[in-house]
């Protein structure tokens, strides 16, 4: 997909604005998996989460082919939002990012102070985004897609990161759009990583998995209350044919494991992770009984959820 250049260009770009995350091994979490784990902390990055890394390197590349932009638009879930917005104001554009009603109250707010104006529409992500679109249509500005080669180039670069500290037998990578797992594996083959790829859908959003079994795209109902950042309804083809040469496996969790997943990742290194963030621990923790793999490789990919919905999780253990 990209060369090892290709690469550290783009960490070159990152790097003044997200310094190296660490990747610990922590013993609460070894011993519930019965193998060494390595714990990559992308929840550690100025905005909570990995997506601002492709933000940067896309917009980057954005501004260089058009130089005269003034506005951009996008669509989210919150994370891939807030890249935006950073990214955007870093280069003095105006940025509109569309919701679907119900978002994160929290990511919200985090959105619009860095300067983004918000516009709810739709129930789902995939509605925001088509609403995007035709915004952008109208006002003639850029939409920012939630999957492109710059994105994943730009998150790949924690995977570097992750790939030059620790090498396990295999890594869980969540699945929303396909950023996060492309850019793993792009990072591997960079790197020569020898690790296997899980690949983590939600249960209750199964277009991944689905399309992964069928070989082609396979639209699948949205019901997650907590994954938000694995809420997609329309996989992206590009995403899909990488996963589906260098994905072994992908696998399903549900609510209620992603909810087991945060309270132990809470007790066990008292790190707040999203719905996103814990799904590749609740598919190891799933998984751990069905694989012999001798050391495991997991992303903690965000913890911005709100406080009313980590109270409730807590409170539910």
């Amino acid at each position: 997909m990209f060369t090892r250049d290709d690469l550290e260009a783009a960490r070159a770009l990152v790097r003044p604005h997200v310094p190296p995350t660490p990747q610990h091994r922590w013993p609460q979490l070894e011993a519930r998996l019965g193998a060494p784990v390595w714990l990559k902390h992308e929840n550690h990055g100025p905005v909570g989460a990995f997506k601002l890394r492709g933000g940067l390197v896309y917009f980057d590349a954005l501004l260089r082919r058009e130089p005269g932009l003034r506005e951009v638009l996008s669509a989210t879930r919150g994370n891939h939002g807030q890249s935006v917005a950073f990214a955007a104001a870093r280069h003095g554009l105006r940025a509109t990012i569309v919701v679907p009603h119900g978002n994160s109250l929290e990511k919200n707010a985090a959105m619009r102070a860095l300067g983004a104006e918000l516009v709810e529409h739709g129930e789902d992500f995939q509605a925001a985004r088509e609403h995007a679109q035709a915004l952008a249509a109208q006002r003639g500005a850029h939409m920012v897609p939630s999957f492109h080669p710059d994105l994943v180039r730009g998150v790949a670069t924690y995977w570097m990161e992750f790939f030059e500290a620790a090498q396990p037998e295999v890594v869980y990578v969540p699945i929303g759009l396909g950023s996060g797992i492309c850019a793993c594996a792009a990072a591997r083959a960079a790197t020569g990583a020898g690790s296997r790829i899980v690949g983590v859908v939600s249960a209750h959003a199964p277009a991944y998995l689905h399309s992964f079994e069928a070989g082609r795209p396979v639209e699948a109902p949205v019901s997650t209350v907590l994954a938000d950042g694995m809420a997609c309804r329309v996989p992206e083809p590009a995403a899909l044919a990488i996963i589906r040469r260098e994905v072994d496996q992908i696998v399903a969790v549900t609510d209620d494991e992603v909810a087991a997943a945060m309270r132990l990742l809470f007790a066990a290194t008292h790190n707040v992770a999203e719905g996103a963030g814990a799904a590749a621990l609740a598919a190891a923790l799933q998984q751990r009984t069905r694989r012999a793999a001798r050391s495991i490789g997991l992303a903690l990919t965000g913890g911005n959820v709100d406080s009313e919905v980590f109270a409730r999780v807590l409170a539910g253990g």
